[in-house]
């Protein structure tokens, strides 16, 4: 059986081997793991298809092959090497494990000899450690540079040119970063380096979001099996935002702005403080607060069991950070590139504010949280995104939320 390169999402048409698991000869078991790909979207793992002899390699590591390609080739007891018919197709061969993902790519990226495109294992390590790719000799296919000619290069610069080691304890614990974790740390240092990061926030009132809420806490949780939270109220006041402010749901496409028709709303989630995903809400302009809320909470129960698909994970146009049942008080999220803009949403707790009333002011208290919007300066002006808060407040404190149920 031949193993091909998986179409990992429905905008992908490559990917780069990062690592095989097994050797040639090696025997395997159909489901064991048995390589990792990356592509700009997604690292994933590619599962053996059927038990037998790996008997040949054909795509080394560090290498980058269009989808379809021939990886690697298996013998099984019932084989025969003419036999094509049990050849995956691009599309059988998508059955993969999702681990992790770097939402997207980023605008610019280094580049090899003569402008050559890179693979997005190779980008990262030539950005991470600040190289110049055209000095790297290339052993890859037509003297492409791979992942593996890069670590080369770095292990034989001069000591000097090294990045000296940290003095350690022998009591200190080294934890090596897992894939996600790499993934996630080089999607935001990408994201720093490409985007002017502008930070704004407003406070908002969540009364009329919590008088529902608690009117439907036991009813929401009996009927539909788990709890209604602030998430899927303030995504649906986002959509309604962006339709009015629609620069808010873009990104940048070297000098110009894409402005999205469609909302796909992508949300962080953590995964056991060992990284986090972002899986998308197609069209959720679409969606009213109760679709909202099954939307998010199935693709969160798919992220924690480690079943998001590629396309789960691509295509999203604005995200949503939600570190608020941690009790932040305000966070400054790092822009999901090639969006504009990304908000925070910070614990919602009971505090004193002033209230206006027909008789002066008060004292109240009041469930109120501060969401704090990260934005790309050179998408909009800070007027823009001001006036986008603003109305996102607006419509959390004074809409009718019983409409949305």
């Amino acid at each position: 059986m031949k193993v091909l390169m998986p179409q990992l999402g429905e905008t992908v048409n490559e990917g780069t081997i990062d690592t095989w698991h097994k050797k040639a000869g090696d025997e395997v078991t159909k489901d064991e793991i048995l390589l990792d790909v990356e592509t700009e979207k997604v690292a994933v793992e590619i599962p053996v298809p059927v038990s037998g002899i790996l008997t040949r390699i054909l795509v080394e590591a560090g290498e980058t092959v269009d989808v379809g390609t021939v990886l690697a080739e298996i013998s099984g007891p019932d084989d025969s090497p003419e036999d094509e018919s049990d050849q995956q197709s691009p599309e059988t061969a998508s059955d993969v494990t999702q681990t992790e993902t770097v939402a997207a790519q980023p605008a610019a990226a280094p580049a090899g000899k003569d402008g050559e495109r890179l693979s997005p294992a190779v980008r990262r390590l030539i950005a991470e450690h600040d190289l110049d790719g055209s000095l790297i000799q290339g052993t890859g296919r037509n003297g492409r540079l791979t992942r593996r000619d890069v670590l080369s290069y770095l292990e034989s610069r001069p000591a000097d040119a090294r990045v000296v080691e940290s003095a350690t304890d022998a009591k200190d614990e080294r934890l090596p970063f897992n894939r996600i974790r790499r993934a996630t740390a080089a999607h935001m240092v990408r994201s720093k380096s490409t985007s002017p990061h502008v930070l704004q926030t407003i406070e908002a009132d969540f009364s009329a979001v919590d008088r529902l809420r608690l009117q439907k806490r036991n009813s929401w949780k009996e009927e539909h099996g788990f709890s209604l939270t602030y998430l899927p109220f303030v995504a649906r006041a986002v959509c309604q935002a962006i339709g009015e402010f629609p620069r808010i749901n873009a990104s940048v496409d070297g000098d110009n702005l894409v402005v999205h028709s469609a909302i796909n709303l992508a949300f962080a989630v953590d995964l056991n403080f060992e990284g986090l995903v972002a899986p998308v809400v197609r069209d959720a302009q679409e969606l009213k607060v109760s679709a909202m809320a099954h939307r998010i909470n199935d693709l969160v129960k798919l992220a924690r069991n480690n079943k998001l698909s590629a396309d789960d994970l691509s295509g999203g146009t604005y995200t949503l950070s939600n570190p608020g049942p941690f009790g932040t008080f305000f966070t400054a999220p790092i822009i999901n590139q090639p969006q504009v803009a990304i908000l925070s949403i910070d614990a919602i707790a009971k505090r004193p504010v002033v209230v206006e009333g027909p008789e002066g002011d008060s004292i109240g208290i009041r469930p109120v949280g501060v969401l704090a919007q990260s934005f790309d300066h050179r998408a909009f002006d800070g007027a823009y995104s001001a006036a986008f808060l603003n109305r996102l407040k607006s419509l959390l404190e004074r809409q009718d939320w019983t409409l949305e149920f």
